[in-house]
């Protein structure tokens, strides 16, 4: 399987830490990152032409990963700063 970009690992690796423990302690975390993973998979099944799509849809898409990234390092930064 080739790598996919913007796993939030690859992406967050300062919040390593903050990263694991917020998937296991904080259930609006996990739903979150559990929907960007879904969303980032998709976009890049789309960009591969494994699953072509439109290019609005594609770039909706993007749109709404950006939105759950943003909301993902808010609660990251968060939780780094009050351990």
């Amino acid at each position: 399987m080739s790598h996919t970009p913007h796993e939030l690992a690859a992406d967050f690796p300062e919040y390593a830490e903050q990263l694991h423990l917020l998937k296991e302690s904080d259930a609006h975390f996990q739903k979150l990152a559990d929907a960007y993973h879904t969303l980032n998979r998709e976009i890049h099944r789309a960009e591969t032409n494994v699953e072509p799509t439109s290019d609005e849809h594609l770039t909706e898409m993007r749109k709404r990963r950006m939105v759950l990234k943003d909301d993902i390092n808010t609660l990251l930064k968060a939780a780094a700063q009050n351990p």
